[in-house]
C-alpha cells in the first residue's frame, strides 16, 4: 500500500475533497465531536482550514460522560477554542445515569467487569451521536467522522455511534494522522493557539474516552501505534501468515462484522 510522501499536497487533497462534497450537497455546517485526542483534532483543523476558503462554518462540541479525564477535556477545550467558530462543553452525565438503568436489562444485577465496561462505552458514544446528529439537523450540516484507517481495520469504533457522514481521514494510517497533524501544526497554523493545541493531542497517550481502558494500546498488545501499522500492513499488504497470532490481527479479523454492517442478504440468495 502506497503510503503519504507529500504531506502538503495530502493536505490540500483532503480540503479540496471536503469543499466539493459541502459545495455539491449545498451543507451549511461541519459538525464535530472533540474528544482530547488527536484524531478529532486534526478533523477540526481540516474542517477550519474548509471553513476559511467556503465560509461553512465549524460547530465544536466537547461531550463528556462521566469516565472523561481532565487532561481530555482541556485538550479538546483547546481545540474547540482554536479551530470551531462555535463550541460549548457539554456533559451528558446526568442524562447517562438516568438513562442507563432504563436501557440495560437486569441492569442491578451486572457486574462491573470488561464486558459490561464496553457495554457502556458504547451506550456513551451512540448518546454522543444523537446529540451531533441533532446539531446537524438544525443547522444543515453534516457530522464528519473522526476515525482513520487504522481503526476500521481493527474495528475500533461502536457501530451507529463513532461513524458519521463524512470521513476526512478514514482512509490514513494512524501513523499517518500524527504526521499530517504534525505537518500542519509547523506549517499551515495561523498562531500559537492552534499550533500548541495540535502539539498537545499529538502527544497525548491515545485513549477511547469511554472508560475502558487506561489506552487503547491496552487493547491492541502493541507498544505502539507504529508498530500496529505495520503489522496491519505486513499482514493485509505483504501477506505476511506468521503475524495471524498476533493480538492485533486477531482482532482485525475478530472485527470483520463491523466493517460488513449491515449485512444484507442478497437478492440473488432470496430468489434462487
Amino acid at each position: 500500500m502506497k503510503l503519504i510522501s507529500d504531506y502538503n499536497k495530502a493536505f490540500s487533497n483532503i480540503i479540496n475533497e471536503m469543499k466539493t462534497y459541502l459545495i455539491d450537497n449545498d451543507l451549511k455546517a461541519m459538525i464535530v465531536g472533540v474528544s482530547g485526542g488527536i484524531d478529532s483534532a486534526l478533523t477540526t483543523a481540516l474542517a477550519h482550514f474548509v471553513r476559511k476558503e467556503i465560509g461553512v462554518k465549524v460547530i465544536a462540541r466537547s461531550i463528556t460522560i462521566e469516565s472523561n479525564k481532565q487532561d481530555e477535556i482541556d485538550r479538546a477545550r483547546r481545540v474547540g477554542e482554536a479551530f470551531a467558530d462555535d463550541f460549548r462543553e457539554v456533559d451528558l452525565t446526568e442524562a447517562y445515569r438516568a438513562f442507563l438503568p432504563k436501557i440495560v436489562e437486569d441492569f442491578d444485577n451486572q457486574q462491573e467487569n470488561l464486558k459490561f465496561k464496553i457495554r457502556k462505552g458504547n451506550i456513551k458514544a451512540r448518546m454522543r451521536m444523537i446529540y451531533l446528529y441533532d446539531i446537524a439537523a438544525k443547522n444543515s450540516g453534516l457530522v464528519l467522522s473522526t476515525d482513520n484507517y487504522t481503526e476500521l481495520l481493527l474495528g475500533f469504533w461502536t457501530l451507529h455511534g463513532d461513524v458519521g457522514d463524512f470521513g476526512p481521514i478514514q482512509q490514513l494510517w494512524k501513523t499517518e494522522v500524527y504526521e499530517l497533524a504534525r505537518y500542519i501544526a509547523e506549517n499551515k497554523v495561523e498562531n500559537a493557539q492552534q499550533s500548541e493545541a495540535l502539539r498537545k493531542c499529538i502527544e497525548a497517550v491515545p485513549t477511547d474516552g469511554l472508560g475502558i481502558t487506561n489506552s487503547d494500546l491496552d487493547q491492541l498488545g502493541a507498544a505502539s501505534y507504529k508498530e500496529v501499522d505495520q503489522i496491519l500492513m505486513k499482514y493485509l499488504y505483504e501477506g505476511d501468515k506468521s503475524l495471524e497470532k498476533h493480538p492485533v490481527i486477531q482482532r482485525h479479523l475478530a472485527t470483520t462484522f463491523k466493517r460488513n454492517n449491515p449485512y444484507n442478504i442478497s437478492r440473488d440468495k432470496i430468489l434462487k
